[in-house]
């Protein structure tokens, strides 16, 4: 990891001052890779996002290791791999440190903003990878082996990673034989108070519609009840189901209908 081009003394006042009010709020930072759950052609090429997913400590780096098994996935790095930098690190601040380094089953992630007082609390992108996906079909992980950030060069800490499953060939959640697919669409997103879904079923029958954070937790269920074939509208107010305002970060909105599911990522605003 690369100094900050600031004096050391006053970077380790700053970050002491972070690490006091991190502590106090016991806050952390919430990371995973995203779609946590995906499903892909075998020989497909697609990419994993790492984001940090709600508002938390603030950091201005951090050090990953990410694994795969490279008898399912084959890493595809981009030229110059500066370019696999996430949106919320690069946007931040003009002049940023990446180092990577990908060896056999695991890719070693650096990133630290140089900007002087750039501290971010999260949610936002951090980096991304993209992957190939095997010839023949079968599920496999990627996992957060270990992740550690920073602010002005302390360690900020706990840090909650959560993992992805990719499943390659599979069709997971589309009956076989089905002509017409279930879309759940999502608008302003990100959002601040509300969102706007719009739903097109093929068939007719029941449908649940539920929010979920990161970690799979249902956070809202937003109704159950038999409709009829064709497009609806429905919205989620940003509250869980005791009517509390839900943290800033992300959500996944999850809808079922018969044997086939739906999901959408959207991201709540403070």
């Amino acid at each position: 990891m690369k100094k900050r081009t600031t004096w050391w003394a006053a970077a380790l006042v700053a970050g002491l001052a972070t690490l006091g009010a991190a502590r106090a709020g016991a806050q952390g930072v919430h990371v995973a890779l995203l779609p946590a759950t995906q499903d892909v052609a075998t020989d497909a090429e697609f990419t994993l996002e790492l984001w940090v997913t709600e508002a938390g400590s603030g950091f201005n780096g951090f050090d990953a290791v990410v694994s795969y098994d490279p008898a399912d996935l084959t890493f595809l790095p981009t030229s110059p791999t500066s370019l696999q930098e996430g949106s919320y690190m690069t946007g931040a601040c003009g002049s940023t440190f990446p180092l990577f380094h990908a060896a056999g089953d695991s890719l070693a992630i650096t990133d630290v903003l140089l900007c002087s007082g750039v501290s971010l609390p999260g949610p936002g992108q951090i980096y991304k990878l993209r992957f190939k996906a095997a010839s023949v079909p079968r599920a496999t992980q990627v996992r957060i082996r270990s992740i550690q950030f920073y602010d002005a060069g302390l360690f900020v800490n706990p840090a909650f990673p959560s993992d992805a499953t990719i499943y390659i060939g599979m069709a997971v959640g589309v009956p076989p034989g089905a002509n017409a697919a279930l879309h759940l669409a999502a608008a302003p997103n990100p959002f601040h108070g509300a969102v706007g879904l719009t739903i097109d079923a093929p068939a007719a029958g029941l449908q649940s519609l539920t929010v979920r954070d990161v970690a799979g937790r249902t956070v809202r269920h937003l109704d159950s009840a038999v409709y009829p074939a064709g497009t609806r509208r429905a919205s989620w107010d940003g509250r869980d189901d005791l009517g509390r305002a839900a943290p800033a970060g992300l959500y996944w909105l999850a809808l079922r209908a018969g044997t086939q599911t739906a999901t959408r990522l959207v991201t709540r605003l403070p």
